[in-house]
């Protein structure tokens, strides 16, 4: 890199620091890391404290959470860009639509982050003085990368000791159970989720997904019928057929018919 360039790295795993540290001394000797933080919650204190830093590496997936946390409250987002580093590409989409200049998967190679900051190099020759036009640059990507308005198209779920790749629109309905977030699919397999059913329904396109209760959000195709049950609400009849009745709460009625009106 041609300039001193304030960094702040986000990384629960010592190691993988360690030989972040050790390739941007390589790579970018000017670089200075201003910080090194391991948690969510610690990344937001340092960016409280601090003045923001030039760029951000950001592991997604940190000890108490996903770095993508960040960036939920528009009010209260960071406005650094950012190179999020991970282990695996289950939340590219994602990241995409969070000040993202690149994604890249651990371990990182040197050549990838040195692609990563030159074109965070370029990017700011090009806005320099202008970070609000950056910004806006890289949501605009996010956007017209990451499919329909910008929702998730795919999903990362465990099924058993592996993993595997779902489309959104072959998910019937999401239910949470015992702090455990369960996926069903239209062919009736049974998956878990690492993530809680609220940030499941925040990067799925509302138009497809409704969130009945607290338990359970339901895909438009799996609502085979529905009845009403007493007190304003409305029973669901899912296809696959759900363990546990699924109730819509009066003050979500009006909202479900709408909803299934298209």
């Amino acid at each position: 890199m041609s300039y001193a360039l304030k960094l702040l790295i986000a990384e629960d795993e010592p190691p993988a620091l360690a030989r972040l540290v050790e390739a941007l001394q390589r790579i970018a000797p000017a670089a200075e890391v201003v910080g090194a933080v391991g948690s969510v919650q610690a990344a937001r204190r340092w960016l409280a404290a601090h003045p923001a830093p030039d760029l951000m590496l950001l592991d997604i997936q940190l000890g108490d959470g996903l770095s993508l946390a960040l960036f939920e409250d528009p009010a209260a987002a960071p406005s650094a860009p950012v190179i999020f580093t991970t282990a695996h590409d289950a939340f590219v989409l994602d990241a995409f639509r969070c000040n993202a200049i690149d994604y890249l998967l651990k371990p990182v190679a040197d050549d990838a982050l040195a692609a990563a900051l030159a074109r965070y190099e370029r990017l700011s020759r090009h806005f320099a003085g202008n970070l609000e036009g950056l910004l806006a640059a890289l949501h605009l990507r996010g956007a017209e990368g990451s499919g329909r308005a910008g929702y998730r198209q795919r999903l990362v779920l465990r099924k058993g000791s592996a993993f595997a790749s779902v489309r959104s629109e072959d998910i019937a309905w999401c239910a949470s159970v015992d702090k455990l977030t369960f996926v069903l699919t239209k062919g009736g397999e049974r998956l878990l989720a690492d993530e809680t059913l609220a940030e499941l329904e925040a990067g799925l396109d509302p138009r497809r997904f409704f969130r009945a209760n607290r338990q359970t959000l339901v895909q438009l195709d799996a609502v085979k019928s529905f009845r009403p049950q007493g007190k304003g609400q409305l029973k669901l009849e899912l296809q696959p057929a759900a363990e546990a009745p699924v109730l819509v709460s009066q003050e979500r009625a009006r909202a479900f018919r709408e909803w299934l009106a298209g």
